[in-house]
């Protein structure tokens, strides 16, 4: 539990609070100017609050997968995998040139896209 009091944790920490209180505060004071009558401001009563639960779970997200790394270890492992039996893309074009015609002019096409200059 120490790791969550590091200066980078307490920042998102406040970070995360901020974003909650401001979210929630936004969402109040559309709720009294819809109440004064300004009608578009209900759309924005529910929204605000909606935003300030996705800064919760986001921040709960980022402190799971903080506690459980074993998720980390299983993607750095399936990389190294894919690492180990690099397959280039006319090793996948031919392959998929006998099963399905169509699926290899696909991948003739995004190879192509991939290797033009981006302007």
């Amino acid at each position: 539990m120490r790791r969550f009091f590091t200066p980078g944790w307490l920042g998102l920490h406040a970070l995360a609070a901020a974003l909650f209180g401001s979210f929630v505060g936004f969402g109040w004071w559309q709720f009294h100017r819809a109440v004064g009558g300004n009608m578009r401001s209900w759309g924005y009563t529910f929204e605000w609050p909606v935003f300030a639960v996705f800064v919760i779970v986001m921040w709960v997200k980022m402190m799971y997968d903080e506690l459980h790394p074993g998720d980390k270890v299983a993607i750095e492992k399936a990389k190294a995998a894919d690492a180990a039996g690099i397959v280039t893309a006319a090793q996948v074009i031919e392959r998929d040139e006998q099963n399905d015609p169509e699926l290899a002019a696909y991948n003739r096409y995004l190879t192509r896209l991939g290797t033009e200059t981006k302007r």
